[in-house]
């Protein structure tokens, strides 16, 4: 979700957050965060850069949807490696900085699918449903000095809806779908990070905040057969 991070860089900078991204580290590091020891790296670059880490944002994520008997073990290793293990060894790494420095903030990117059921999902709706009781348990052994939460984000028009935002049939079917709708921006998330990340969220944590324009439902219908 490239589109909720550089927007969530932008916002947090407004709002006095100096940021490491990809722009600063380079498109191979981003490449290859789904190696456990290129994510620790980012809180070395931190402390390089700034000296400091006061916030954490776990944005690496995603999965493929597929039917359930296309899904292999396998599958499901890799949705926990890239959306819970990657989140977990850039917090793991970060902790002691972050303590360092006087306490600090995380903020989780889970999903929607990690509440709601709907056909092809099982590998990354597991996944991030993981993620979103990992935001509960991680924000127990690390207060008070860490806060930790989640945003559990519906359709938002990142790079992962590019073809989606492209076809009007399905585009409209997915705002149909959606009680306010329309498909949710990035900027929707950044504002959630920023709230979650600022004084105004001092007093929450090891909560998964829904932003996802009201949707109790998936609102794209994958068109995977019975079995």
């Amino acid at each position: 979700m490239r589109g909720v991070q550089t927007a969530g860089c932008l916002d947090a900078s407004e709002h006095g957050h100096r940021d490491v991204h990809d722009h600063q580290l380079g498109p191979q590091l981003v490449d290859e965060l789904h190696g456990l020891d290129a994510v620790a790296g980012l809180v070395d670059h931190a402390r390089d850069a700034f000296g400091r880490l006061d916030l954490v944002v776990n944005n690496v994520g995603g999965t493929m949807p597929q039917a359930f008997m296309d899904t292999t073990a396998k599958t499901m290793e890799d949705a926990f490696h890239f959306n819970v293990a990657t989140a977990h060894a850039l917090l793991h790494a970060a902790v002691p900085l972050m303590v360092e420095g006087g306490g600090g903030s995380a903020v989780n990117i889970s999903s929607a699918m990690g509440r709601l059921a709907g056909r092809g999902f099982v590998a990354y709706g597991t996944a991030k449903a993981a993620l979103a009781h990992y935001t509960r348990l991680s924000a127990m052994d690390l207060a008070p000095r860490i806060r930790v939460n989640a945003i559990a984000v519906g359709s938002v028009a990142t790079s992962a809806l590019d073809i989606v935002m492209q076809i009007d049939e399905m585009r409209v079917a997915m705002e149909d779908a959606t009680p306010l709708g329309r498909i949710g921006d990035p900027e929707d998330i950044a504002a959630a990070i920023v709230f979650l990340a600022s004084d105004a969220g001092s007093y929450v944590t090891g909560k998964v905040i829904e932003v996802d324009g009201g949707t109790e439902a998936p609102t794209l219908d994958m068109g995977i057969p019975d079995v």
